[in-house]
């Protein structure tokens, strides 16, 4: 707890058992309330690593839902136990642990509704090891983001993500896809609905445990990603509304 506040983080995890331990030893366990584990339908003992190391909250989807459908029962679950801090973090270690409290902790003062852990800012993306291809494609869709969202962001790709508990709330997640694009997707309904985004430079590790989508998903998410955006701009400006939007509760200013 952080300033009378609930932090519950959740762990989307598919296929995760090599790398968990080593998440789970990291997690500043005396300002997290809950640690909440979601296993998709993983073909390997990730559900069992758990249990062995304790985690009170553990959640096994009996059919994979991807990774969208993963963070739909993250953040349910946490909201069903109370959290008012949200923190996903990717059990595969690709993200610090470390960086938990300060994420926490930007929420805790109610400057911010979301904060993200941003490998843009700074040299951590490249210095840990992030492919070539796969930097110049996020700095070159961010660019594009941003100039039709009206955002300014580092980042929009990042999988290291803090929100209140009245950000997640306000949010009809369940229209969502249950894919890689789901990330994107609260980006947009976030930024439409005015909630103050903060950014914090994390530094991030690219090894062979750690998960990553191929050259062909990768494609098929970048093309998903200029749909949102699109459909982000054109629905700001009133040319076409998307259902995508609708239900999303808006703070009446963006900087209170």
């Amino acid at each position: 707890m952080i300033l009378g506040k609930k932090v519950a983080v959740v762990l989307p995890a598919y296929n995760a058992s090599r790398t968990l331990e080593r998440t789970y030893r990291e997690i500043p366990l005396d300002l997290v309330d809950e640690v909440i584990l979601v296993d998709d339908a993983s073909r390997d003992d990730t559900a069992q690593v758990a249990k062995r190391l304790g985690i009170a909250n553990i959640v096994v989807h009996s059919a994979n839902l991807g990774y969208g459908g993963n963070q739909k029962t993250c953040y349910r679950k946490a909201l069903e136990l109370g959290a008012d801090i949200v923190i996903m973090l990717h059990p595969d270690y690709q993200y610090t642990p470390k960086l938990l409290p300060a994420m926490a902790n930007v929420l805790a003062s109610d400057i911010y509704d979301v904060c993200l852990g941003s490998r843009i800012l700074g040299n951590g993306a490249l210095h840990g090891g992030m492919p070539i291809y796969k930097y110049a494609a996020n700095r070159i869709l961010t660019l594009l983001q941003n100039l039709l969202s009206g955002e300014k962001l580092s980042e929009y790709h990042t999988g290291y993500r803090a929100f209140t508990r009245a950000a997640l709330e306000a949010l009809p997640l369940n229209k969502n896809s249950n894919d890689f694009i789901f990330d994107n997707q609260m980006l947009a309904q976030l930024i439409w609905g005015n909630y103050r985004i903060a950014e914090i430079t994390c530094p991030t590790k690219y090894f062979k445990e750690a998960s990553s989508i191929n050259f062909r998903r990768s494609v098929r998410y970048g093309l998903g990603v200029l749909a949102i955006s699109l459909r982000h701009f054109f629905h700001r400006i009133g040319i076409v509304r998307f259902k995508l939007f609708e239900g999303v509760e808006r703070r009446t200013a963006k900087h209170q």
